[in-house]
């Protein structure tokens, strides 16, 4: 969660403006009574006011965010049949961590485990160890402990304490990652990006790995284009690596939105456990899981590879059970809304779903590429993403002056700039989710061309400093 600081100096507005934020009729028997005394924005009020007032003050404050069915930056799930909503509802007073009090919830969660072990083609999936996690975040931050604490065992009596752990990875990963090695202590070495390469190159990244290595991280979908990475080849290159040098390298999957799709529509693709290297694969059940947030998913192939030291046994409200995430408490509802989800939809349903959203992606993307004022990165063909830059020609304005000009349109549309090594390239990203139908593209299109006429009369982009114009980070 974003860190807030208190109220800013001088911002609590007067008693007498504060009045007039409450519409009289939330005094609900007397219209006067609930506008007696205005509640403080940034202290608690000294008593308690009506439901119905509470609710309308910030019912109104909220009609003031962006409307999430056209928030085409965020990957998150934004749309859910009504009967997933009734069942979230039923269970958000249950506590996961209350396995005892809710076997239920708890077997719920570990058929989905199962369910998603043999989605990924787990040799055994019986013996495949998961979890459920409050997203990819936090499935990738378990991974990464596993894969460092299984490092320190393995070279235990070969290296000091002193020895620094290292991650290999392309430059593209989520922030989670940087947060990881950040937050344990462990060397980022990053993959840049080169030329029309936006993600992790094998070789590289092989070239990269030593005896400190804890592991290299591989991305099923890349957040900054929407593209595979190819793990079939980095864990080629690892292979050829340990026949070399005698290294074991292993690596783990980051499938917080390809491991959802790629099953479904790209069978013959082998990037999971299928390839013996690949040790674990998390996914966030929130993106192409297609539920509400947040839920991820962790796997690790087999016991062996989750340390035991790891999982904590926790006596908890007369009941023992093993624990291993990073938070304690939270609700059942997203995980048991990942199962209603897996079942109301079976194999067919979400590769019809998935489907859908990649079909409008790539229809999207042929029409934007025939503008003629926009020059494609990707085409939505793997993940139902793409990045487009402007054309070479188009100098009066820049992405960022397309995302400002959208977003008045109602449109959330993200413009940021490439990391090292491609920091010259800036680009608008599209996600295209279950929700965003061809009529809502089409109605994007047709935004798109109202403000191109404008766009092209500017006499240069309104964007000088790119660092200031970002308007999204990863």
């Amino acid at each position: 969660m974003p860190l807030h600081k208190g109220a800013p100096h001088g911002t609590e507005p007067s008693e007498k403006r504060r009045r007039l934020a409450l519409n009289p009729f939330y005094g609900e028997a007397d219209p006067i009574a609930g506008m007696e005394s205005a509640p403080p924005r940034h202290r608690l009020p000294e008593g308690p006011m009506p439901p119905s007032t509470a609710y309308g003050l910030v019912h109104d404050e909220l009609m003031l965010d962006g409307n999430a069915r056209l928030n085409l930056a965020t990957f998150v799930t934004t749309w859910m049949e009504p009967q997933a909503g009734v069942l979230m509802g039923e269970c958000r007073d249950k506590n996961m961590i209350d396995k005892d009090e809710y076997p239920r919830t708890a077997e719920l969660e570990r058929r989905c485990v199962a369910m998603l072990a043999d989605l990924w083609n787990a040799p055994d999936p019986s013996t495949v160890v998961g979890c459920s996690t409050t997203g990819s975040s936090e499935a990738c931050m378990l991974a990464g402990l596993a894969l460092k604490r299984r490092w320190s065992a393995r070279n235990a009596d070969r290296y000091p304490a002193t020895a620094r752990p290292n991650l290999v990875m392309g430059i593209n990963v989520q922030v989670c990652w940087d947060k990881f090695c950040n937050f344990w202590e462990v060397e980022p070495r990053p993959v840049p990006m080169e030329g029309d390469r936006f993600h992790l190159d094998p070789q590289a990244a092989a070239d990269l790995c030593d005896e400190n290595t804890i592991g290299v991280v591989g991305i099923l979908g890349s957040t900054f284009d929407g593209s595979y990475e190819p793990i079939a080849e980095l864990c080629a290159a690892l292979d050829a690596l340990q026949e070399r040098t005698g290294l074991d390298i292993p690596v783990h999957v980051d499938g917080a939105s390809g491991a959802m799709v790629a099953p479904f529509l790209d069978e013959d693709l082998v990037w999971d456990f299928r390839l013996p290297r690949v040790s674990s694969i998390n996914t966030s059940g929130h993106k192409y899981g297609l539920v509400y947030p947040g839920v991820g998913w962790a796997l690790w192939r087999s016991p062996a590879i989750l340390p035991e030291e790891l999982v904590f046994r926790v006596n908890y409200l007369g009941g023992d059970m093993p624990t291993f995430a990073l938070n304690f408490s939270r609700p059942g509802a997203q995980v048991v809304a990942q199962y209603y989800t897996f079942l109301r939809l079976g194999r067919d349903g979400y590769r019809a779903v998935q489907q859908a959203s990649r079909d409008v992606a790539t229809a999207l993307a042929q029409q934007i590429g025939k503008l003629g004022d926009f020059q494609l990165l990707t085409q939505g063909d793997q993940l139902p993403v793409f990045a487009l830059t402007t054309a070479p020609d188009v100098e009066a304005y820049d992405v960022f002056d397309v995302s400002r000009r959208l977003r008045e349109q109602g449109w959330l549309v993200p413009a940021y700039t490439f990391p090292a090594n491609r920091q010259d390239l800036s680009v608008l990203r599209v996600v295209c989710r279950n929700g965003f139908s061809s009529d809502l593209a089409e109605l994007l299109l047709e935004d798109l061309r109202l403000i191109l006429p404008d766009l092209r009369r500017q006499p240069h982009p309104l964007s000088r400093d790119k660092q200031a114009a970002t308007s999204f980070h990863h």
